[in-house]
């Protein structure tokens, strides 16, 4: 049941841990996804043979390219917008820490050149509120859109983070794409937990917890009630193929009309 979730259940120690790997022997993403941990005062000096996207969970830090500067800084993934910086191969970025930082690493193959990007709250691609106003907001989400074909065309990434409150729906309805797809979890309270689903199964997620969707599987999510749920999803582009939007499963494709609510039983409680 959980073959495509990696656990990390005491978290991350400083330094990089890396949680997938391009061309692992079981379930390959061919996305390399890691959590980097970095102290105060480290400087890190990066150029990578992969295309790159460092996306700040906690933190405040320099990022550094081409002889400008962005000062990034976030103390709550659930209530600030993010921060990342995007590159590709070869081309070198510097950040800085001026805080205790966590980031979010994702790497794929790609020999195309593009700009380096800074994306902050100013530039993000979207951050909406998803699903306001249908099926009594039992599955409205904040879903922020760093970048995808729409502002990266040159990219074979798309990186987002989705705000699940207690006891909801997300990535609702169910939905499913050939694209290999990441989602890293965290939560309110450390003990906080939802429910996830891998096409016909149903799995519960954690703290630090790591799911790779593949095989069109479909993906909705529930939080448990009490506990947010914050999660990095990161999409690779298939060759020839570009990610653009799910397919949702048509028996629950009803649910995303406005007309929906006219359907849903309220009951007396």
């Amino acid at each position: 049941m959980t073959q495509f979730i990696v656990r990390n259940k005491e978290g991350f120690p400083d330094g990089m841990t890396s949680i997938t790997h391009i061309g692992e022997a079981e379930h390959n993403t061919d996305i390399h996804f890691g959590i980097l941990k970095l102290k105060k005062g480290e400087t890190l000096h990066l150029t990578h043979e992969l295309e790159s996207a460092y996306l700040l969970i906690q933190g405040k830090c320099l990022f550094m390219h081409d002889g400008g500067q962005t000062i990034a800084e976030r103390k709550s993934c659930f209530d600030e917008e993010p921060y990342a910086i995007h590159f590709s191969k070869n081309q070198p970025i510097q950040i800085k820490t001026m805080s205790d930082c966590e980031f979010a690493v994702s790497q794929v193959s790609n020999s195309v050149i593009f700009p380096t990007q800074i994306f902050g709250p100013d530039n993000l691609l979207e951050s909406e509120k998803r699903g306001k106003g249908i099926l009594d907001d039992t599955a409205c989400r904040i879903v922020r859109t760093i970048f995808d074909t729409r502002n990266r065309p040159q990219a074979k990434l798309v990186l987002g983070e989705v705000i699940t409150a207690p006891g909801r729906w997300s990535s609702y309805p169910p939905h499913h794409h050939p694209h290999p797809e990441i989602y890293h979890y965290r939560f309110t309270e450390p003990q906080g937990y939802g429910y996830s689903e891998c096409g016909e199964d149903v799995y519960k997620v954690r703290q630090f917890d790591t799911y790779k969707i593949l095989n069109q599987h479909d993906h909705a999510q529930t939080s448990a009630p009490g506990y947010g749920m914050y999660y990095i999803w990161v999409i690779r582009h298939l060759d020839d193929n570009p990610y653009i939007s799910p397919e949702f499963t048509d028996e629950h494709n009803w649910t995303r009309s406005p007309d929906a609510n006219n359907k849903v039983w309220r009951g007396e409680f």
